[in-house]
């Protein structure tokens, strides 16, 4: 793995726990050393967050939340004492004008003499005085990492150079550390179905239920997960689908089984951090269109991505995803390739790195 030779410091937020792992590994690509700063989420918001890191020095600052109406600030208060105290070489920030104290700190590297990277998902278009106000934000920034393709040219769009944007596809998982499971080519009693993930509103598991109620092929339905939807989700099972097993959360070593027993992994809804490691697994997936991290990562030869919230849609994937057990297979193939050879955290961190190095070569 190609190495940084300074010191790296990085804001987050917050810090998931799903993201551990890879600043870890970005840490120990470091030769002196990496500083994360974060702070706590809103309790309202259900994120699971790291307690502690192996390899990364980690600050815990404060998070002052403000709130209008539906319209979110954050404050992180401590941010720029960490940063004159850590003194790196370079900083990688969270691309999110809605993080106030952001500024402060792209100004006191820059007067130093030291670069800063944004990091982010992308600028949907908008037009006038907010284009302004978004290229105004971003232009700060010395370097853009984007979390997807789609991200990276919404940037170019908005008028940041494009030789400046790194493509560092979104990944919570290392490459499969074993070898692709052997599935038969029959879907003999019945196909399996996988859903893994928080039980919420969003992940639209509700439409996944009504929606194996209308196969022929009555699929056993395995969700595994636990959430704040799962009472109502339990009650909407025993009226239109009695099969769906309810597993609760698993994590790590315990979902292997369930990966190996699926023929197909669906999510209904948006967002979802499993569809990765479903994939590792060697399982073509469904996916409902999002914020772009899904467009490098689900393609025509292992999957597909399909509206969020069409039940017919989804009804007709499933179906046609069914229908040819050899190329259900096939597609499984290349999942498993995908995230072995070109999206995970040692290509994530790569990339950075390679940001981190051009930067440091200008």
């Amino acid at each position: 793995m190609i190495r940084f030779s300074g010191k790296l410091a990085l804001q987050q937020r917050v810090l998931p726990s799903y993201r551990a792992p890879f600043f870890d590994l970005l840490a120990s690509a470091c030769d002196e050393g990496m500083s994360l700063f974060t702070g706590l989420p809103r309790a309202s918001e259900g994120i699971t967050t790291a307690r502690e890191l192996r390899i990364t020095d980690y600050a815990l600052g404060k998070n002052i939340h403000i709130l209008y109406d539906s319209f979110y600030l954050c404050y992180q208060h401590g941010l720029l004492n960490w940063l004159k105290e850590q003194n790196p070489d370079e900083l990688i920030v969270e691309a999110n004008p809605r993080y106030l104290s952001t500024s402060s700190a792209v100004k006191w590297m820059h007067r130093q003499g030291k670069p800063v990277i944004g990091w982010g998902l992308g600028s949907p278009p908008v037009s006038g005085f907010r284009k302004q106000r978004r290229f105004a934000f971003i232009s700060q920034f010395d370097a853009m990492i984007s979390y997807s393709q789609r991200g990276a040219d919404e940037y170019a769009a908005l008028g940041f150079p494009r030789g400046k944007i790194f493509v560092a596809h979104n990944s919570i998982s290392p490459p499969p550390s074993s070898t692709l499971p052997s599935r038969p080519m029959d879907l003999d009693p019945q196909p399996v179905i996988l859903f893994v993930g928080r039980l919420q509103t969003r992940k639209r598991i509700d439409l996944l239920l009504r929606a194996c109620a209308h196969l022929d092929s009555h699929p056993r339905l395995i969700i595994i997960g636990d959430g704040p939807e799962r009472a109502a989700l339990e009650s909407l099972a025993k009226e239109t689908y009695p099969k769906a097993e309810f597993i609760g959360a698993k994590h790590g070593v315990e979902l292997k089984p369930y990966f190996t027993a699926a023929d197909l992994f669906v999510l209904p809804g948006t967002g979802g951090l499993a569809v990765q490691e479903a994939m590792s697994f060697g399982l073509p997936v469904i996916v409902a269109q999002g914020d772009g991290t899904q467009d490098d990562l689900v393609r025509k030869k292992n999957g597909w991505q399909i509206p969020p919230d069409d039940f017919d849609v989804l009804v007709t994937t499933i179906k046609d995803a069914l229908s040819d057990v050899a190329r259900l297979r096939e597609m499984g193939k290349e999942s498993y390739r995908i995230v072995a050879e070109e999206i995970n955290i040692e290509k994530m961190v790569e990339t950075f790195v390679m940001a981190l190095n051009e930067l440091t070569r200008k």
